[in-house]
């Protein structure tokens, strides 16, 4: 059971609730958009690729455990259009870049690219734009609107419009969800995956996914986001964390921790669940694969977050539902 497939290929049809829990894996198709001057196919795409090759990791369920677990998010890089030239006029963004002051039009930026059209027809469910980031030109990190559903996973015929990990934006709602990332071409993959966790975040806070929101604030602590440090009390017990917050994180990006702390990260809602004093040291083996912004700790996060075959319990003692799915609802 994989998606896209010959009875579904778009995003938000009634056929990813109908077959959740049989997906086996999910190959999502990115359009790249790139409007760094001077940065060619060629590199574009090994960006994007090597994206992609990190994502696939993250969705392997306690992957570091087994090496044999499966991938389930297994992101195809397609086209990649072109809007290079000619040469802007403030930093490295072409002169085609659709500006809103120094945010990005996401309204004009949708309509260049067609992305209804794509959409709708299933040949794209996620858009990667790469960009320059300066004083001059500010994109948020991700932009989504978002369908929402009920608790038994119906479609309410709402929508909503902060799913990304935004502020204002005027990115149209397009009939089906769809989410566009930007990378920023000057920083390594770690940074975009910390801006894709804050995705997960932001669609746990929105209120479109009633299942997916009421677990995932249970596993990330998202209140600690109040607090610029956090002096973890006697027997304090985390559970996994956020993109901010490591399980013994002191203050907002801090890598290193603090003294270990217990913590059920691995066993999250697990039959043997079990509170064990965790340090960073399993993030070592992610050092170089994701070496910058938050991305080492981000990758093990995701890895424990339940995905394909995971062995967690929801509030009602049934199996966990996979959360990648949700991505594409």
């Amino acid at each position: 059971m994989i998606w896209p497939n010959a009875e579904s290929a778009a995003n938000s049809d009634a056929w990813l609730v109908e077959h959740h829990d049989e997906i086996t894996r999910m190959r999502p198709r990115v359009l790249g958009v790139n409007f760094v001057h001077g940065l060619g196919e060629p590199e574009a795409r090994r960006q994007l690729q090597t994206l992609s090759a990190v994502l696939a990791e993250s969705s392997r369920w306690q992957g570091y455990r087994d090496p044999r677990a499966p991938i389930f998010l297994d992101y195809q890089v397609g086209e990649i259009l072109d809007f290079t030239e000619p040469a802007g006029r403030v930093d490295r963004n072409s002169a085609q870049f659709p500006r809103n002051g120094i945010r990005l039009d996401y309204a004009r930026l949708y309509a260049m690219i067609d992305l209804q059209s794509r959409v709708e027809r299933g040949e794209v469910h996620e858009v990667w734009l790469l960009a320059d980031h300066t004083d001059h030109t500010w994109p948020w990190e991700t932009v989504e609107v978002k369908a929402a559903y009920d608790e038994g996973f119906s479609p309410t015929g709402r929508f909503a419009r902060f799913a990304g990990n935004s502020g204002e934006h005027n990115a149209p709602w397009l009939g089906r969800s769809v989410r566009t990332l930007f990378v920023n071409h000057a920083r390594g993959v770690g940074c975009a995956m910390e801006s894709l966790g804050h995705s997960l975040e932001w669609m746990a806070t929105c209120g479109a996914i009633p299942y997916y929101e009421r677990h995932f604030r249970a596993y990330a602590m998202l209140d600690l986001y109040e607090r610029e440090r956090f002096d973890h009390p006697p027997g304090w017990v985390s559970p996994g964390g956020n993109v901010h917050f490591m399980p013994n994180g002191r203050f907002h990006y801090d890598l290193d921790g603090g003294p270990p702390v217990l913590s059920t990260i691995e066993t999250w809602r697990q039959r043997d669940e079990q509170a064990v004093p965790w340090t960073p040291a399993p993030l070592e083996r992610y050092r170089n694969f994701a070496p910058d912004c938050m991305g080492r700790w981000v990758v093990y996060w995701r890895q424990n977050m339940p995905g394909y075959g995971n062995t967690a319990r929801d509030q009602k003692g049934h199996q966990m539902k996979n959360w990648w799915p949700f991505l594409f609802y």
